[in-house]
């Protein structure tokens, strides 16, 4: 590591020594011609030669040959603009050039470990199976099951948890991969068919595909009545526009749900939302119209100013939390393509678009 620093120090010395060679060198030549008028007497020859070959009129030959000539008349007359450089700024640049490679391999030497060998994966891997999986990360605890199931490919319980791993590190692909095996393996086991369900409805931002409609169907299949499988397909009916029936579903869904129980306030915030009611335990009206005055003012904001990615991961969570499904998602997919070259943005977009709606 010592060696890298000094040759990368020895380079970067020699590649400003080099530039400021050549700069010197432009500097000092005489007798140089203006690029701009090179450029219009080409322009000139290749206008002619597109009449030649019949591919502009003579009308449109007289008016471009008459511009080009126009701007070839103001390249020439125009002052010719000389370099001027100063051997002492020449003198800063390549003491600069020198001296930050020197002070970053100092800092190094004083606070790095210039002495500690290289970790491969293999290594840390091997590290990583022999501690205590409570002290390790979610991605750690992901590569260690990696390797245990394709120690024991048959076994669904390892690809359950290495689902469960994957979804932790927010790999959700990963996830949804481990869980197929999973499902495969154990198809009886409903646990595995509704995780499946729930990684497939993370894995395609929150909608409920034709993957995970066939696991929630599967777990109803080997549980009747499983309210998680009946949200989630009720969910997915609201987003094929069969509103009627996803609401009529969700209110029998909640006749079955006894009160207090885990996930019956999001049952009724859902069923409010497809009803255009506001969500039961929900701020007054006037706060309401506040907030909501406030969100249509960001969302008016990022019409003029769209490269915004921190508005609209806030106009995405907000939307979410007022329940207004429809404008979150909309805000949602616009985000998500203007962003799709942003990783860090989309997984900001992804964990706004599951934002709890207040109660």
């Amino acid at each position: 590591m010592l060696l890298f620093w000094v040759v990368a120090g020895v380079l970067a010395a020699v590649s400003a020594g080099l530039i400021l060679f050549r700069a010197a060198g432009s500097v000092t030549s005489t007798g140089a011609v203006d690029p701009a008028q090179i450029l219009y007497q080409r322009q000139l020859t290749e206008i002619d030669d597109l009449v030649e070959r019949g591919l502009m009129g003579e009308a449109e030959r007289k008016g471009a040959h008459a511009e080009a000539g126009r701007r070839l008349l103001t390249a020439s007359e125009a002052p010719v603009l000389t370099w001027v450089a100063d051997p002492r700024v020449r003198g800063l640049v390549l003491l600069a050039a020198v001296a930050v490679p020197a002070l970053a391999l100092g800092l190094y030497l004083h606070l790095g470990a210039p002495g500690t060998p290289d970790q491969g994966y293999a290594t840390r891997l091997a590290a990583w199976q022999k501690s205590d999986l409570t002290t390790l990360s979610p991605p750690e605890i992901a590569a260690v099951l990696r390797q245990a199931v394709k120690d024991r490919p048959n076994e669904a319980e390892g690809y359950r948890l290495l689902g469960l791993a994957e979804d932790a590190s927010q790999n959700p692909i990963a996830a949804l991969q481990a869980l197929r095996r999973a499902a495969q393996l154990a198809p009886q086991r409903a646990d595995i068919w509704r995780m499946l369900g729930q990684a497939a409805f993370a894995a395609s931002g929150g909608k409920v595909t034709g993957e995970a409609r066939a696991a929630f169907e599967r777990v109803l299949a080997l549980e009747p009545g499983d309210p998680a499988a009946r949200f989630f397909l009720a969910q997915g009916k609201a987003d094929a526009g069969r509103t009627s029936e996803a609401a009529s579903d969700l209110r029998a869904l909640l006749a079955d749900m006894p009160p207090g129980v885990e996930g019956r306030a999001e049952v009724q915030t859902r069923l409010a939302g497809l009803e255009g009611k506001p969500a039961p335990g929900t701020a007054d009206p006037q706060q309401l119209a506040m907030i909501q005055g406030m969100v249509d003012g960001l969302a008016a904001k990022l019409k003029t100013d769209p490269d915004n990615p921190e508005g609209w991961v806030r106009l995405v969570r907000a939307y979410a939390v007022l329940g207004d499904t429809n404008r979150r998602d909309a805000a949602y997919a616009t985000a998500r393509a203007r962003f799709s070259n942003a990783p860090p943005v989309l997984q900001q977009l992804d964990e706004a678009a599951r934002a709890e709606p207040m109660r």
